[in-house]
């Protein structure tokens, strides 16, 4: 018998595994032992999905929309994106410029496996959504990462991106707001890396994801409105998932003015999955033509918790939190806890020590900031109940408060 590795490609030899879903995977574990655990992993908002949109997928089974649909998505839901790029962003597309997916997440695959190759260099500035290098590493091109800290609010500088570009480089991943951090590029960053991108001749892969989801008056920026090259040298990523609680829909879309991108992303989502879920699809049309009403008190219910989770946070000791701009997460450095001790004599010495402490000693789950290239960091949503919060972060100060 071949040995087990013999049998794997490197390709999946090397992908490491999401620790969101992993650590989110313990908390569930613990839970159905029946353990009190307070769980800040889940990148999900825990609002239901709208009863209209929800309406819309039991009229969509009634109406028999149960078949395959057209691979890249149905044509009543390309014209919905449409229209709202024109809409919420000025930005004019036809049908043809718009592929459906199987998520956001599936959105990006496509897109690196459709652009990239050996010898290829992306972009990615740390701390990431942690998806985005594995998937570089799958379509056999190279990672560039960009390390910010929060002394520089989670945003590179000027100097750190051109130092970053090659004549390699073929992408650069912007995310505004930002997972994990909630950071949000300012106009002149964003002007700064357009001006870059056509000088160096490489693309920008906007992913907008939480751009419903600001504060303070906080107003994200789509690169691809600074120019009609900029827009050229766009692909938008974007869903239904945060903005309107649809994760487990899984619809997400890419928008992009070289169809020669979305065409490739075509063929390959042909061989590989085919439609997203016919019936998810007539649902997403319902939320993004709907009555957005709604997102206004999930909103003032997500700066709510913002609030309570960052001061109790910034309360802990060793423990110092930024004010998100955007999304729904928070990412404390807390690296001071770095060198001591717990109280069974173990050395916390990395944020994937301290996030296994904080499961096992006092039930809470949060996601160890190395995932994120930012292992200084621990990420925590705040899309949970206040209970939960106020729970979780008094339990998070108890643990802290034993190191030695």
């Amino acid at each position: 018998m071949p040995e087990s590795a013999s049998l794997l490609s490197q390709r999946a030899i090397n992908v490491a595994p999401s620790p969101t879903l992993a650590i989110t995977a313990k908390a569930n574990a613990l839970k159905a032992s029946g353990v009190d655990v307070v769980g800040f992993g889940a990148g999900e908002p825990d609002f239901d999905t709208p009863e209209f949109v929800k309406q819309a997928a039991v009229d969509a089974l009634a109406k028999g929309y149960t078949k395959y649909t057209p691979s890249a998505g149905i044509p009543a839901l390309k014209q919905a994106i449409v229209d709202k790029m024109r809409r919420d962003s000025g930005l004019e597309y036809a049908p043809g410029n718009v592929i459906v997916s199987c998520g956001g997440k599936h959105s990006l695959y496509n897109i690196f496996q459709a652009m990239c190759e050996h010898g290829d260099e992306v972009i990615i500035p740390a701390p990431y959504w942690v998806s985005y290098p594995e998937q570089v590493r799958l379509a056999d091109a190279t990672p560039v990462i960009i390390e910010t800290t929060d002394a520089l609010g989670f945003v590179p500088t000027v100097a750190q991106i051109e130092a970053a570009i090659t004549p390699r480089t073929k992408l650069f991943v912007l995310n505004s707001p930002s997972n994990p951090t909630g950071a949000m590029w300012s106009r002149e960053t964003i002007e700064t890396l357009a001006e870059l991108a056509v000088k160096h001749d490489f693309y920008v892969i906007s992913d907008e994801i939480y751009e419903k989801i600001c504060y303070d008056g906080n107003v994200p920026i789509s690169i691809a409105t600074l120019s009609p090259e900029m827009k050229r040298r766009t692909i938008i990523v974007n869903g239904v998932s945060k903005t309107y609680s649809m994760t487990g829909w899984r619809i997400g879309y890419a928008v992009a003015e070289e169809t020669s991108v979305i065409a490739a992303m075509g063929r390959i989502q042909d061989a590989v999955t085919s439609n997203p879920t016919s019936i998810a699809q007539y649902a997403a049309v319902a939320a993004i033509t709907g009555d957005q009403a709604f997102l206004g008190e999930w909103l003032s219910e997500f700066d709510r918790r913002r609030h309570v989770i960052v001061d109790g946070l910034n309360r802990i000791p060793g423990v110092t939190c930024l004010m998100p701009k955007g999304a729904f997460y928070v990412f404390p450095n807390i690296s001071a806890c770095f060198g001591k001790r717990t109280p069974d004599d173990k050395v916390s010495g990395s944020s994937d020590d301290l996030a296994a402490y904080l499961l096992e000693s006092v039930q809470v789950a949060v996601v160890p900031g190395s995932g994120f290239g930012a292992g200084d960091y621990v990420r925590l949503s705040y899309a949970t109940s206040m209970a939960a919060i106020e729970k979780g972060v008094t339990r998070i100060g108890e643990a802290v408060s034993k190191l030695a």
